[in-house]
């Protein structure tokens, strides 16, 4: 008897799901399936878990597939399993090419080829159905997101678009997507949902565009360079019952989360200061180095210098003051933006041709939060006090990239949990253009 494993959340049951089931079926005689326990899921980065683990065992079992069904709840229990039920075969979907090689010593591994199109189920309800989200640019970050969506159930990233048509098919063959195209039209039909990674000035062009057309958007920092613009989007989409999130994924964290959350209980009482620095030294033949009207430090890295300044100084600040060192193009190598509330302030330093200390410092009445760099993907923070021998250290996971977190999000806010949208909410997203708008005409009149 030939014996076969799989393994899988399964979670929101779908096409791709029982295909896989089906063709593991057909590789031997005996089919075992590992469902895996939320708590794992979550351990090694799969958010946004909705079915129960009974669940989603009873829709494996019902596809008639599986002869033994099994729990995976911990690391290292696969290669446990192998030897344990004496397996002849390991199989796991084609967008894991690679990543289970090392079980070649113990079996033959199989990576089957994923289902593609996937607009349908075979068992679920249609309570949450499957998120489509087609990407919208194909530079730096959008090449790190579709890796990272994969970790998000309930989540298939299968189109793209660009302007450039041989960069969108490009970019289609490499993560083997459904749709290629420079027709937003085309585009808009084919998704229930837009992320977009384009360059920055064309953020609320393609965002209006989107939510025009019903679809939910993610978008890259900073969502717009104007109040204004920021407002209408949020006008759009709340009239729409769309779902609009800014993707400054530091905010979406569980670090920067637990961080605020104690920031904010009092136990440094009254917080009085806020530091925030960002710099990294780019390269000079970068867009945040050549772009002279959309360019430079703040613009690039502002976005999230000001995060835990609005989140924990709030949006009404009384004054704002910029200043910047220029190259010779008239983009900003370095900026300090320094805000005055009734009382405390703040000082957001960001910069792509000076480099600073990149740390967090939000100072109280009772003591001070540390979070050294690089804070944006906090996975460690101190609470200090006036005695130096008093520490509280938190630790905290931080996975991949860190766009999961946002991703899982902005699934569940489009599933109907708005409870996720306290991380980064509409006021703070508005705030923060208005802060990028003062900088822009500042610069213009330098």
């Amino acid at each position: 008897m030939k014996k076969v494993i799989t393994y899988g959340s399964f979670d929101l049951f779908h096409e791709g799901h029982y295909n896989l089931l089906k063709r593991a079926k057909a590789l031997g005689d005996y089919l075992i399936v590992g469902v895996t326990t939320e708590q794992y899921d979550e351990s090694r980065g799969k958010l946004n878990i909705v079915d129960s683990l009974d669940k989603r065992i009873e829709h494996v079992r019902q596809t008639g597939f599986a002869d033994e069904v099994i729990v995976e709840d911990h690391p290292g229990q696969k290669a446990e399993d192998v030897q344990k039920y004496g397996i002849d075969i390991f199989t796991v979907g084609s967008d894991w090419i690679g990543a289970f090689d090392h079980m070649k010593q113990y079996c033959q591994v199989v990576y089957l080829e994923r289902t593609k199109n996937i607009s349908s189920t075979v068992i679920r309800t249609q309570q949450y159905p499957i998120i489509r989200i087609g990407v919208i640019g194909t530079g730096r970050i959008a090449i790190r997101f579709v890796p990272e969506a994969k970790y998000v159930s309930g989540v298939i990233v299968n189109s793209v678009c660009n302007p450039c048509r041989t960069s969108a098919e490009q970019f289609r063959e490499r993560f083997e997507l459904d749709l290629a195209t420079d027709d937003l039209d085309v585009f808009f039909d084919a998704v229930d949902a837009v992320y977009i990674a384009s360059p920055h000035e064309t953020h609320y062009g393609y965002a209006r565009r989107a939510l025009g057309a019903g679809k939910h958007v993610l978008c890259e920092k900073p969502l717009a360079f104007c109040k204004k613009e920021a407002e209408e989007l949020y006008a759009l989409a709340l009239g729409k019952k769309l779902v609009l999130l800014e993707a400054v994924k530091t905010a979406y964290c569980p670090g920067f989360v637990q961080l605020i959350g104690i920031a904010k209980s009092g136990i440094i009482g009254k917080i009085c200061d806020v530091e925030a620095c960002f710099t990294r030294l780019a390269d000079k033949k970068r867009r945040e180095c050549t772009d002279v009207k959309y360019g430079g430090g703040f613009t690039e890295f502002g976005s999230h210098t000001l995060l835990p300044i609005l989140k924990l100084m709030g949006t009404d600040y009384q004054e704002l003051r910029f200043d910047s060192i220029l190259d010779r193009n008239g983009i900003d190598l370095y900026t300090k933006a320094s805000f005055v509330y009734e009382n405390g302030m703040a000082l957001s330093k960001s910069g792509v041709g000076v480099k600073s200390e990149g740390q967090l410092l939000i100072s109280g009445t009772q003591g001070y939060i540390l979070a050294e760099s690089p804070w944006w993907l906090t996975q460690y923070f101190e609470v200090r006090y006036e005695d130096p021998s008093r520490k509280e250290r938190y630790f905290s996971n931080f996975l991949g990239d860190g766009l999961r977190y946002e991703i899982s999000d902005f699934a569940a806010m489009i599933q109907g949990h708005q409870n996720r949208a306290f991380k980064f909410t509409a006021e703070e997203s508005i705030a923060a253009a208005g802060v990028m708008e003062a900088f822009l005409l500042k610069r213009a009149r330098e």
